[in-house]
């Protein structure tokens, strides 16, 4: 579904992100994995390896711009191309308000709305130039319904949504598709620690009565990136089973 096309996709050294690469390496994609450090952008790659996955990896700091618009460059420069960036990486919270400081919301904005401005702003000259791109950016079920707690989590994911709308509309003319995906509850390491007795009503609370898999949430970005998804844009996808529908 992506023979050859050249994809961009940061947070992609584990949870969601590394199982977006793994499926758009199946579908014979050319990847470029973005990670924070490192040491986990290397192990990322040693482990794709043993799973016969060839792909490349940096670790700009999203929120520098010029540091983003360096490696942006040399990929594309390298690669003749850039067809897809997927915006992943993004941290939540779930302090409650009397709690988080101020430099924890900020941090927040940065990383899940600011990554996303900086890494869009260095990609859309090269893709206008080409006359077509595909912008995917991570949202979630907390960006409709909200949450108890940690409220910049969901307020960075309706900046998100805010964006992909936006810019869906902006570039469009220029040949450019921007859609999300909203995960809802997904199997991920930080839902594995959870006790039994805690998931268990949160599988209540899903109709199709079961928790997400990455799987699910990549074959979403999967179909999004496609030519499948060629008349699609601006749409904020929900994956969740209809929690809280």
């Amino acid at each position: 579904m992506l023979e050859n096309k050249v994809a961009i996709i940061t947070g992609g050294t584990r949870g969601i992100g590394l199982e977006i690469v793994k499926v758009f390496k199946e579908n014979h994609a050319k990847v470029i994995l973005f990670g924070s450090k490192k040491e986990t952008v290397e192990k990322a790659i040693e482990d794709l390896k043993k799973e016969k996955m060839e792909v490349t990896g940096y670790y700009p700091n999203l929120n520098n711009y010029e540091e983003v618009e360096k490696v942006i460059k040399e990929i594309q420069e390298k690669y003749g191309t850039i067809d897809i960036l997927v915006n992943n990486a993004g941290i939540s919270a779930n302090k409650k308000i009397e709690e988080t400081t101020s430099e924890d919301f900020t941090k927040i904005m940065e990383i899940n709305v600011n990554a996303i401005f900086n890494m869009t702003k260095a990609v859309v000259p090269y893709m206008k130039e080409q006359k077509k791109g595909v912008i995917l950016n991570t949202s979630s079920m907390v960006s409709i319904y909200g949450q108890p707690a940690g409220v910049g989590y969901p307020a960075s994911k309706y900046a998100v949504n805010g964006i992909t709308k936006s810019l869906a509309r902006e570039l469009a003319s220029a040949g450019i598709r921007v859609n999300a995906v909203a995960p809802g509850v997904t199997n991920t390491e930080m839902i594995a620690k959870l006790p039994k007795e805690q998931i268990e009503p949160i599988i209540k609370t899903i109709p199709l009565g079961r928790i997400g898999e990455p799987r699910d949430i990549a074959n979403a970005f999967l179909f999004l990136a496609s030519d499948m998804a060629s008349y699609i844009t601006g749409v904020i996808l929900s994956v969740d089973g209809a929690a809280r529908s």
